[in-house]
């Protein structure tokens, strides 16, 4: 991507985002400080130490609930924070503690208050969905748990026992929900970032695992253009364990985001609120935007790790 293209995306965001993804675009690209990040996610906190007000753009429910606490948590791991004493750090594990929306198998992904609010149609409490789209929640949580609590906690204990039960579900689910695939890549690297591989047939594991990846990829990029997953949905940077086998497809999402990039802006999102569109047609406007800016931002740092960016 040119410098030109580059800065073009930086005016946008600039003028568009909010102070969040803001901040978080200058902490990757211009120096800025993780302090700034932290300052503008607390104004989602709320006093349970969990986390609402539209952090997750499809869901503008006020209160907690467990996915967009993963949502703040996947920010303070995209900035590299993990002081556990931090009052942000600390609310987490009072809400997580607190087993509020959970059950033996795991969090819920959608909550019954969701239904009062403008929001996405998956956001639509339904605890049918739940027992498959909490695959996902479930991982990055219990993955945050291993890497920041302490192993012989209650909460570790927990996340130890739900981790049996998600894994379980690999030998005998037929679908993982919305974001279980990316959910049990976070877990597998929590598991062995912390020592517990043994704990588990860990080498079986990313085998299985890498195969979800290889063949949840949509290899079609004509269909790009709707809500399919790219490699980028799993594989970040040269680094990443599900890059090898994947190298052709990647390159061909990097060659791909700097060809259709609108000139003058950022990428369009892939998905709508569909049947809710009419009913929230405001709120989802300025979700849109709001989505466009995170989206911007993964996508221009994509092409950073990659060395796809002029000047850097």
């Amino acid at each position: 991507m040119s410098l030109k293209d580059y800065k073009e995306i930086r005016s946008w965001i600039y003028r568009n985002a909010r102070p969040l993804e803001l901040a978080i675009w200058q902490y990757y690209f211009e120096n800025g400080s993780k302090e700034a990040v932290l300052s503008a996610l607390a104004f989602y906190q709320n006093e349970d130490g969990g986390f609402g007000h539209a952090l997750e753009p499809d869901s503008w429910n006020p209160a907690s609930s467990p996915y967009t606490i993963l949502q703040a948590i996947n920010i303070l791991k995209s900035i590299d924070f993990n002081d556990k004493q931090h009052p942000i750090m600390q609310g987490i594990f009072k809400f997580l503690q607190s087993n509020a929306f959970c059950s033996d198998n795991g969090w819920y992904f959608n909550i019954p208050s969701n239904d009062d609010y403008a929001h996405a149609p998956w956001w639509t409490y339904n605890m049918e969905e739940n027992a498959f789209e909490g695959i996902g929640v479930t991982a990055g949580l219990v993955s945050f748990i291993f890497i920041n609590a302490d192993k012989n906690s209650e909460i570790f204990n927990k996340a130890l026992s739900l981790s049996e039960v998600i894994i379980g579900k690999l030998s005998s689910a037929d679908k993982y929900g919305e974001m279980g695939i990316g959910g049990y890549c976070e877990l597998l690297d929590a598991i062995e970032k912390t020592g517990l591989s043994s704990h588990f047939d860990y080498k079986i594991l990313v085998e299985n695992v890498k195969k979800l990846v290889y063949d949840s990829i949509e290899r079609d990029t004509s269909k790009w253009v709707y809500y399919t997953r790219r490699p980028s949905d799993y594989i970040c940077c040269p680094e990443s364990i599900y890059y090898k086998g994947n190298e052709d497809i990647v390159t061909t999402e990097l060659e791909y985001l700097i060809d259709t990039r609108p000139q003058n802006g950022v990428w369009n999102i892939t998905w709508s609120w569909f049947e809710n569109n009419e009913k929230y047609s405001k709120e989802f406007s300025i979700s849109e935007n709001w989505w466009k800016a995170i989206t911007a931002i993964k996508k221009v740092n994509l092409l950073k790790n990659f060395n796809r960016l002029d000047e850097f």
